[in-house]
């Protein structure tokens, strides 16, 4: 299941504070605010599709996350690995280095990064 963009950025917001009212989620937005009925109906909607539960506290309801944030980008990223790299991780890595723009010092990093998974396959 995926969630549209605004779902994605309210869903950041959760992410980052675990828990959190309907009140502490609009502090967080910016002006222009969105409504707080598009807010609940975006939760409404992220309850339905299993990314976020609540506990009642009252009349006020305490949201946080059912899934971690890691595991959702990591489906999402296995998904585009699979519809436009051939299902081959190897074509991704090829296309993120040589296209992405990383400097010297971010190869050197990720190359540190791929020395230590390598060392922890060998156990």
């Amino acid at each position: 299941m995926k969630l549209s963009k605004t779902e994605e950025q309210l869903m950041e917001i959760i992410w980052a504070k675990e828990k959190v009212f309907l009140k502490e989620i609009m502090e967080s937005y910016s002006e222009p605010k969105p409504a707080a009925t598009t807010i609940a109906t975006l939760l409404k909607r992220m309850q339905d599709k299993g990314f976020v539960g609540y506990q009642l506290f009252g009349n006020s309801r305490q949201y946080y996350p059912l899934i971690k944030k890691s595991d959702y980008f990591s489906k999402h990223v296995k998904g585009m690995i699979k519809n436009y790299f051939d299902n081959s991780a190897l074509q991704f890595a090829s296309f993120f280095t040589s296209i992405g723009g990383l400097s010297k010092s971010e190869l050197l990093e990720l190359r540190k990064i791929i020395d230590e998974e390598i060392k922890k396959k060998k156990k």
